[in-house]
């Protein structure tokens, strides 16, 4: 989402980025598709976009392919343009998601299918440093990459059923955690930084506490399918409530 709930962007397998105006919310969801509610398709990437983050703060969109690239861009202008490019194939291989840190909004924070995490400053245009990512078994890929909204601590999610808790000055892994059956698939962090909501392909929701680590509530919310099931995890910004999306073709709001 964008600024004010005005645009949202989405990244496609076509290896372009749309910019969306979000349409009225009273209009009739059974309407003819309005060809003007696509503001700007933002080109450049060579393959598929994989992962995009926004931050209201410095009005700047991050995006990570499959090329091996993550780009940062000015959605707002008139003709949308990349403002820099960090080639990370040599180094890092693919990135698979990206996030801007709450605490530095010059800084971002990208994962990869290498089990590295690095950070990008952005007004530098180059990368800082490189997270303690990878555990002692080796390497995993790391499906997502989320900041905390107002500590300097970068949470990722890996391939190898564990979340893994970072320290943005240090580099260092403050805790890690074996935190379900399955590939940890997603992660959201309530505004208040109170709360991780992880999501699995074991077909589970998990509700963190962040000052303990410790598991406080559970849901099954999916079922499998081609052995997938949690795909994506929000937080609503300011109400009680949480979402999930899943491999069954389903999207779940819980109260």
């Amino acid at each position: 989402m964008g600024s004010n709930s005005e645009y949202c962007y989405s990244g496609g397998a076509d290896a372009c980025i749309h910019s969306w105006k979000i349409p009225d919310l009273n209009m009739d969801p059974y309407d003819g598709y309005d060809p003007s509610v696509l503001s700007h398709v933002l080109e450049g990437h060579g393959d598929a976009v994989w992962g995009l983050a926004f931050s209201p703060t410095s009005q700047r969109l991050a995006s990570c392919s499959a090329d091996g690239t993550v780009r940062i861009w000015d959605p707002s202008s008139s003709s949308p343009t990349c403002l820099c490019t960090f080639p990370t194939t040599s180094e890092h291989g693919i990135p698979t998601s990206v996030a801007f840190t709450s605490t530095e909004p010059a800084h971002i924070v990208a994962s990869f299918r290498s089990g590295d995490t690095v950070l990008y400053d952005l007004e530098a245009g180059s990368a800082l440093l490189t997270l303690e990512s990878r555990g002692s078994s080796g390497p995993t890929q790391i499906n997502q990459v989320v900041s905390h909204p107002n500590r300097p601590l970068t949470i990722t999610a890996h391939d190898d059923r564990g979340i893994r808790f970072l320290d943005n000055r240090t580099g260092k892994s403050v805790h890690s955690m074996v935190a379900h059956l399955d590939a940890v698939t997603c992660l959201a962090v309530d505004p208040n930084g109170v709360f991780l909501m992880s999501g699995s392909h074991d077909c589970s929701l998990r509700l963190w506490s962040l000052d303990n680590k410790t598991c406080v509530q559970e849901i099954t919310a999916h079922r499998k399918k081609h052995e997938e099931a949690i795909h994506a995890v929000a937080c609503h910004p300011s109400k009680a409530l949480i979402a999930s999306a899943g491999a069954d073709a389903l999207a779940k709001v819980f109260v």
